[in-house]
């Protein structure tokens, strides 16, 4: 019976060799080429000696010499051992030799070795042996494959570094090395090509293929003045473009690096995994060579009975197949990494699987709220109790605002809506979270908050509008304000409901806005708390007594924009810069960047890390319990080489199967 199991069990294998050789070899490597046919022709031969039987072999010592059929038999199936082994038996030895025995090449050397002394001995079996070998070496393939798939998937979506950059020269263009091109340079970008290095469209406008880095399939139209970050493909009209960055320092090149130093983060589950195999290896090493020793010494000296030593050497042996804890150590990592690809598919770059076991445990997410929940977007609603004529008021306004990069600013330079004349302006001084004062055309102007006006002993109007409201003194005396409003994004509302889905218990907004704004907005979205009229470094002390109220057991994660918000970021439990595409502070201060301004993401980067958390979990009970299940057992001789293959590939392939799962996170 067991003999018609192996029987059919090879000729499964060698069929699924084939088909796999045929129909997926494109996907494979050299390297998992090379070992699938060891595996076919492994198979193949195994196969065709088990339909010899040994005393086919035994006639040859009457035709030759004594034991020729014997001798013959071992070197057929020992040949068959090493082209399915040589290469685990020369792992093992290295290790010896580098002092580093205790690992899977080891016990699968040794328990193979052995089965093989054993049959050579009672001129048994070989089969076990090679069978153990061969099947140990389909789980190994199972899992390179398994692996090279998921960084295939990667890096087909992370397929993102330029090759090359066309510069024009004498009305020619050239291809040269993205590291060449100086900043300042004019770059062409042709349809089709990527965008090799950031920079600000000066000719051309045409349709940006950004999916690669935002998992967004909508196009984005870019035209002149446009900022453009590399990694995007340009897919329809010519692009000249000024960099403005180097390539090292290129969004393109901080992603890269991002993703492919993501792994060496390692979560706990990783490290606990990685101690426990350096512990457990030798324990079950000295648990067999004891099993192979005691009992038979105890049956001998002192139970005065037969040792059965080749029972008790091959239950060992057997303990050792068992022990391998190849789930564990390939399951594990495979699950994290596979979370981290599926995540990327989606546009949501987590720094280390550190990060997305922390994330599993957020039950609390602090907002900022401009350019985060809001687009960032300001337009000037009104100009309320001015004493000059609004184009004045909004020309000394933009004046003093002209060498900020805040939105604000920004808004007021475009309500303005002509050329800045630097010229005009001097004495700029910035006072953080207040506002600015400057001199224009030799008038103290001091553009700013409430807070701005009671410094400087400005009596100011209230406004009873909600926006952001900037008030204007013009030589201390005060000229009037005007009403800003932010837009709320799109999604916000829908993502703050999917957030609490997700097992969030807590949502709280931080601003500088007036406690007007601050609760309209906290309202209309239903975030449970809001703290106004905060400064930057209020929103820091904020978090810090945040995370004090939380304790130890939940974390809290902060999301803002990546450049004002980046020690905010850097202080929470996990930093979420969003919408902060090419901001190099995002990149550097957050533990995860959302690679658009979607704050559904946030959700959906939650739900993926508790999914990749689960699947870890239910990867280490199910190898454990299995193992020790079938350790005790194979102690008490109750289970066979055959199933300690099962306790060991069987449970490996399955539990790679199952860390696979972490890449499908599109329905979450």
């Amino acid at each position: 019976m067991q003999e018609i199991i192996v029987k059919l069990l090879l000729i499964v294998v060698i069929l699924i060799a084939l088909g796999l050789l045929i129909f997926k070899k494109d996907d494979m490597n050299k390297h998992q080429k090379k070992m699938l046919v060891r595996i076919l022709i492994a198979s193949s031969i195994l196969f065709i000696l088990q339909c010899i039987s040994i005393a086919t072999f035994d006639m040859l010592d009457s035709y030759l010499f004594a034991s020729a059929g014997r001798i013959l038999r071992f070197i057929l199936y020992f040949i068959d051992y090493l082209i399915i082994g040589h290469d685990i038996l020369s792992k093992a030895f290295k290790g010896i030799m580098n002092k580093q025995i205790f690992d899977e090449n080891f016990l699968m050397a040794i328990a193979t070795v052995g089965a093989m002394a054993l049959a050579i001995y009672s001129n048994g079996d070989y089969v076990e042996a090679i069978a153990v070998m061969l099947f140990y070496q389909i789980g190994e393939w199972f899992q390179s494959y398994a692996v090279g798939k998921s960084r295939k998937n990667i890096s087909e979506l992370m397929d993102i570094r330029p090759d090359y950059a066309n510069i024009e020269i004498e009305g020619k263009i050239e291809k040269v090395d993205p590291d060449e091109i100086e900043i300042g340079s004019i770059i062409v970008v042709q349809p089709g090509e990527k965008v090799p290095i950031d920079g600000i469209v000066v000719e051309g406008d045409s349709s940006l293929d950004t999916s690669a880095l935002t998992g967004e399939s909508l196009p984005r139209e870019v035209k002149v003045d446009d900022e453009i970050i590399s990694g995007c493909i340009n897919m329809s009209g010519l692009l000249k473009i000024k960099t403005t960055k180097e390539f090292g320092e290129s969004t393109v090149s901080k992603i890269l690096d991002l993703v492919e130093n993501a792994s060496s983060k390692k979560s706990k589950s990783e490290r606990f995994i990685s101690k426990f195999a350096k512990v457990y290896t030798p324990a079950v090493c000295y648990s067999a060579l004891a099993l192979a020793i005691i009992p038979p010494l105890v049956r001998m000296l002192i139970m005065g009975v037969d040792a059965q030593w080749g029972d008790w050497l091959y239950r060992a042996l057997t303990f050792l197949v068992i022990s391998c804890p190849c789930a564990l150590v390939i399951s594990i990592p495979l699950s994290f990494f596979a979370g981290i690809g599926g995540a990327s598919n989606e546009g949501i770059l987590i720094k280390g699987s550190n990060y997305l076991e922390t994330l599993s445990k957020v039950k609390t997410i602090v907002f900022d709220k401009t350019g985060t929940l809001t687009k960032g977007v300001f337009e000037v609603d009104g100009i309320h109790h001015n004493q000059l004529e609004d184009e004045k008021i909004l020309e000394f306004a933009a004046l003093a605002e002209s060498a900020s990069s805040h939105p604000i600013s920004k808004s007021l330079q475009r309500a303005y809506g002509k050329e800045i004349d630097r010229t005009r302006v001097s004495d700029i001084q910035e006072l953080s979270g207040n506002g600015v004062i400057a001199k224009v055309d030799n008038h103290k102007v001091a553009v700013g908050n409430d807070k701005l006006m009671i410094s400087l002993n400005v009596p100011y109007i209230n406004c009873h509008s909600i926006g952001t409201i900037i008030h204007i003194a013009i030589d201390d005396e005060y000229a009037g304000h005007i009403v800003i409003s932010d837009i709320l994004k799109p999604n916000t509302k829908k993502a703050i409901a999917s957030l609490k889905k997700a097992g969030i218990t807590n949502t709280i907004m931080l601003t500088g806005d007036t406690s007007r704004v601050a609760n309209k907005v906290a309202s209309d979205l239903g975030i449970t708390k809001v703290y106004s009229e905060l400064l930057p470094e209020d929103k820091v002390n904020k978090v810090e007594e945040l995370l004090k109220e939380e304790g130890n057991k939940d974390r809290l994660a902060f999301v803002g924009d990546g450049i004002n918000d980046a020690p905010v970021l850097s202080r929470a439990d996990i930093g979420i810069a969003m919408g902060a595409m090419g901001s190099d502070a995002a990149i550097e201060a957050a533990d995860i960047v959302l690679m658009d301004d979607d704050p559904l993401k946030i959700s959906k980067a939650i739900k993926i890390s508790k999914k990749c958390i689960n699947i870890v979990y239910q990867n280490i009970i199910f190898a454990l319990v299995i193992k020790f299940a079938c350790l005790i057992l194979g102690a008490f001789g109750e289970v066979n080489m055959y199933v300690a293959i099962f306790a060991d590939v069987g449970v490996m392939i399955l539990a790679v199967l199952n860390a696979i799962r972490c890449l499908f996170v599109k329905k979450l």
